[in-house]
């Protein structure tokens, strides 16, 4: 029994000291927080926590990682790199943090192309006037297997939102996207009774998933990916995440 105490009061010891440190990083990371809002109000910070190097904190700005000392009287804009790996920390860590439960994903307001057995899944928001959208749809010939959900997002022009209507509004609204997106071909005029209210509806979307740039491409297991990736950079990222 002695022992079975002693036991249980080292337990108790060190949930005590986790709760503690924890409890203590939080305070300061919330003061760190207010203090960089207070001097530097044009941002908006998500989240902070301790970056990999000693008394530097990683702030969160959804699509940028920045860096500052505890007291918030330095900041580092820039990428942290390793470079033993050369791999970029401050993007893989936006990578863990942005990513998005596709489950989640309302992919009935979203243009499905199918290619060959449409094992492989992705999630697309892209505007029929980006010239890296049209990119990503030619790349996208080379790639097979894979189904592909494009949520219509036109956030460059008010021509973006008429073809988006109007490809919404399409028959085939995979036809109409891909003759658009890879042969120019444009899309008949929306009727005007047609409900387009799925394009407001993909705006919040996006602007509530911190998208900020077209074509902003998620994969199966929630990462994000830029649209300019070559073929075998795509394809490889869909099978690990299949």
């Amino acid at each position: 029994m002695p022992n079975l105490m002693r036991i249980a009061a080292g337990a108790a010891l060190a949930a005590a000291v986790t709760l503690g440190c924890t409890a203590h990083a939080d305070q300061t990371t919330d003061k760190l927080k207010s203090t960089l809002q207070a001097r530097l109000p044009e941002i908006q910070i998500k989240s902070i926590s301790k970056a990999p190097i000693a008394g530097l904190y990683e702030v969160n700005l959804g699509n940028q990682m920045i860096y500052s000392d505890a007291g918030g009287d330095y900041v580092i804009a820039g990428e942290l790199v390793d470079t033993k790996t050369r791999s970029n920390l401050s993007e893989a860590r936006l990578s863990e943090l942005n990513k998005i439960d596709f489950a989640s994903l309302p992919l009935d307001r979203a243009v499905k192309v199918v290619k060959g057995n449409g094992s492989r899944r992705m999630a697309v928001f892209s505007d029929p006037n980006c010239p890296y959208c049209k990119q990503l749809e030619t790349t996208l010939k080379s790639i097979d297997n894979v189904t592909v959900y494009t949520f219509l997002y036109p956030v460059l022009s008010p021509d973006s939102v008429t073809k988006s209507k109007a490809i919404w509004c399409s028959g085939d609204r995979a036809k109409a996207w891909e003759a658009w997106m890879i042969n120019r071909q444009a899309p008949a005029s929306a009727a005007s009774n047609c409900d387009t209210s799925v394009l407001d509806k993909n705006l919040a979307l996006g602007q509530g998933l911190n998208v900020t740039g077209t074509p902003t491409i998620i994969l199966s297991d929630g990462r994000r990916l830029p649209g300019a990736v070559s073929a075998s950079e795509l394809s490889d990222a869909l099978t690990s995440a299949h």
